[in-house]
């Protein structure tokens, strides 16, 4: 089967061997895969633990048909069913049965293993993290996968840690693949969302996704301390340092601050001063990827067309490199997707 693999620090499109599914694993034929900002990370070995002796297959969002089961795996899908890849990535299996499986975190389970490789026509997964498809949910869609469940599960802990619907929140980075679904949601949940990015191209697009106000990263600060006296929370999807450190500044006293992109180790880290952390009494936090239920939800609502995926960028397998150039270039506003 053909594949996308990383070799060295060039992506290779390679025939493979094609996965055989072992206890309770699916075999999927995928028919499209999204392309994500942390793709590009992984091409750069931008983390810390990547070394440049290792191949990566390369991808995390897919879309496709289950061709095969392993044994046990009938009791979550059949041959024959479109799924969607539901758990964001980087952490794709856990044990469900230790502390963090059973509270709701399966993403700090010790024994995740991340699901990866969908830059392929084929995947094996756990069965239980595929999430069926309806037929109103399009192939466009693929990147809810990541991007959207990401996006969602960050939007949830507003509720979680009561900030309640009416309050301005920020969405920085508001134009990305994640920050485009961030706005749709946040509205969907009813809050008022201040979309920040830069440029002017990018703040249409933001409004255009429903952003109560779309404002350029450099007025943001004095944007929202005088118009709405600061943010109740911040959600920062740029992988920028910078963007970062903007999200802790917009928020008013008792704010939120939730972390979900992530910028490359080189970028070093974020400076925090102990005495206005205590003063202003923020709560700081991170969020990855959602749940296999949050995943269900996401995709019931874009169903229903409440969520839509902005597909700016279509490209074929072998045009996946030049893809993951233009997305770090800034070339293109929401997703690309490869068709398979």
């Amino acid at each position: 089967m053909r594949a996308a693999i990383l070799v060295g620090d060039k992506l290779e499109i390679k025939d493979v061997p094609k996965p055989t599914p072992k206890y309770e694993q699916a075999l999927v034929k995928l028919t499209v895969a999204g392309v994500c900002h942390s793709d590009i990370h992984m091409v750069k070995r931008d983390w810390a633990r990547m070394t440049a002796t290792v191949q990566i297959p390369i991808g995390h969002e897919g879309i496709g048909i289950v061709e095969e089961l392993g044994p046990g795996a009938e009791r979550s899908v059949q041959v024959g069913d479109r799924v969607i890849l539901g758990l964001g990535g980087f952490t794709g299996y856990w044990c469900g049965a230790c502390e963090y499986c059973l509270s709701g975190r399966p993403r700090l389970c010790r024994q995740a293993v991340p699901i990866i490789g969908t830059y392929a026509e084929y995947i094996v997964v756990w069965a239980k993290s595929l999430v069926k498809l309806p037929n109103e949910v399009s192939d466009n869609e693929v990147s809810l996968a990541c991007g959207g469940l990401t996006a969602y599960g960050a939007v949830k802990k507003l509720i979680k840690y009561a900030v309640t619907p009416g309050k301005p929140v920020a969405i920085v980075g508001a134009a990305g693949g994640l920050g485009h679904y961030a706005i749709q949601i946040a509205k969907l949940f009813g809050y008022q969302v201040i979309g920040i990015d830069i440029g002017k191209e990018r703040l249409d697009f933001v409004k255009s996704m429903g952003a109560d106000y779309a404002v350029d990263a450099s007025e943001a600060t004095q944007f929202v301390r005088e118009k709405l006296g600061g943010a109740y929370a911040s959600i920062v999807f740029t992988p920028k340092v910078a963007g970062f450190e903007l999200g802790l500044t917009l928020l008013r006293r008792g704010g939120i601050f939730i972390g979900v992109g992530m910028p490359a180790v080189s970028e070093g880290g974020i400076t925090l001063m102990p005495l206005d952390v205590l003063n202003r009494d923020l709560l700081i936090m991170s969020s990855g990827a959602g749940t296999v239920e949050d995943m269900r939800e996401l995709v019931q609502l874009a169903a229903a067309g409440k969520v839509k995926s902005h597909v700016a960028r279509v490209a074929t397998l072998e045009q996946a490199p030049q893809v993951l150039e233009e997305l770090e270039q800034g070339k293109f506003t929401g997703r690309a997707i490869l068709k398979i």
